[in-house]
């Protein structure tokens, strides 16, 4: 049997790396959009939310959080997927050129240090609020939102599959 090499590495980079890789494509004239989030378990919604921000500029790095970032912002029982699945996973998609992991509770530092061209998160960011926005429009950058999947959400698929899972364990109490 033959042990497949992961071929989504090199979507997978350092800081260096991706400072790198962002000051070569903006050379090249590329628009690089830059997101940001835990991705904990990956559903419709984040597909279609990373589609939208790629559609935006020519190349999409996404930020993803450390686990320690998401266990101090979601709770000590999160994430439910390591960083090295997460970020695997997101490496998968076509749509995501790039992924680089940030230990902070935000990107603020990444974002101030790659200064992507467009900046974006879901459309229930205020654009005040959001991290490194201040530093990308500075910069001469835009600062976008885009609409959310209503319903699609990682805390509701946990809630359902306890729900489901234990309160069968539990012959219906939970």
């Amino acid at each position: 049997m033959k042990i497949l090499k992961n071929d989504m590495q090199p979507k997978q980079l350092s800081h260096e790396e991706i400072l790198l890789k962002v000051r070569s494509w903006k050379s090249e004239g590329k628009k690089v959009v830059f997101t940001n989030g835990c991705f904990d378990i990956l559903h419709a919604g984040h597909v279609r939310y990373l589609t939208a921000a790629r559609g935006l500029g020519d190349r999409l790095v996404v930020g993803m959080n450390s686990d320690a970032s998401v266990r101090r912002i979601k709770g000590p029982n999160r994430p439910v997927s390591c960083e090295d699945d997460r970020a695997e996973v997101l490496a998968a998609l076509a749509v995501v050129d790039a992924v680089t992991l940030f230990d902070d509770d935000t990107p603020e530092k990444m974002i101030g240090m790659l200064l992507p061209d467009i900046l974006v998160k879901g459309a229930d960011w205020p654009i005040d609020k959001i991290a490194g926005a201040s530093a990308v429009l500075r910069n001469g950058g835009s600062v976008q939102t885009v609409p959310l999947l209503e319903g699609r959400s990682t805390t509701g698929i946990i809630e359902t599959i306890v729900h489901l899972y234990c309160s069968q364990a539990t012959g219906g109490k939970s």
